[in-house]
């Protein structure tokens, strides 16, 4: 008997004995994830995930990993969103309205790969705060940059990116712009500039780093090699959310939503509980 299809997200696999532990796949892997994943809300019986993308982000923001020795506040990736949130299409329609509300900010993330991250308007002004403090606050020379910064860029400029044009265009109304103005925006991690294009700027979320390289480098690749080194490629979710990394600050659950969402990992419903297994080699 052939497997059912996984999820629309989930990239084909190759064929392999049916495990004992199969019973019938979850399509989406989704209806009972949220509750495994340490959820708290009423569901009803048949619907045990979220329908409104903004009970969804203010949960998985009071669920942000609590990090040692980093100083970041709660964000939430766009791939986790679109693990606990049914409808793709209408998350991103919500989105693009909190963003133009300016409710919260949404930021590419430099991880090598298409990853996005969600943050609330207050958080990022704190960590705008922050990051001005630790980079010599406003009394070094050309501070006045980040006034202009907090003042004139962030609530004019919504998108993930801008050009040094509109950039410089926004910041001279607060005065003349240097080169070591941008400089200094730069070197408090308020903005990285674009490989590929030099006058492109990405909006940053600053002393991000060591959280990307637990991402992307660590954690991760830490869950799918755990996963591949079983013999059909699957564990128990509420094993594996149990699991403790070596190499990652973030914690598994975190983890395991981004790759439920991106569709690196699906889950199949079986009569001893949701299945986590591997969808690409």
């Amino acid at each position: 008997m052939t497997e059912p299809s996984s999820s629309s997200y989930s990239l084909s696999s190759k064929k392999r004995p049916r495990s004992p532990n199969d019973n019938d796949e979850h399509p989406l892997g989704r209806d009972q994830i949220c509750s495994s994943l340490g959820a708290r809300y009423s569901f009803s019986k048949d619907n045990l995930t979220f329908n409104d993308t903004m009970i969804a982000l203010q949960l998985m923001r009071t669920q942000f990993p609590k990090l040692e020795k980093l100083v970041v506040q709660p964000f939430i990736l766009q791939s986790q969103l679109y693990s606990s949130v049914k409808d793709r299409t209408q998350v991103d329609r919500d989105l693009e309205s909190f963003k133009k509300e300016k409710v919260l900010r949404i930021f590419k993330l430099s991880s090598g790969q298409d990853d996005h991250a969600i943050m609330f308007m207050d958080d990022y002004l704190k960590q705008v705060a922050f990051a001005i403090k630790r980079s010599g606050g406003k009394e070094q020379d050309g501070s006045e940059v980040f006034e202009w910064f907090e003042r004139y860029v962030v609530p004019s400029k919504l998108d993930v990116s801008i050009n040094q044009l509109e950039l410089c265009s926004l910041l001279s109304r607060g005065g003349d712009v240097t080169d070591k103005h941008i400089t200094l925006l730069m070197n408090a991690g308020l903005l990285t500039r674009q490989l590929i294009d030099p006058y492109i700027y990405w909006f940053a979320i600053p002393r991000i780093g060591p959280i990307l390289k637990g991402l992307s480098q660590q954690g991760r690749k830490e869950i799918l090699s755990l996963l591949n080194r079983k013999k059909y490629k699957e564990m128990l979710l509420s094993s594996l959310e149990k699991t403790k990394l070596r190499l990652s600050p973030l914690d598994t659950r975190f983890l395991l939503r981004d790759l439920i969402g991106s569709g690196h990992i699906k889950t199949v419903q079986t009569p001893t509980g949701l299945l986590a297994r591997i969808t690409r080699d």
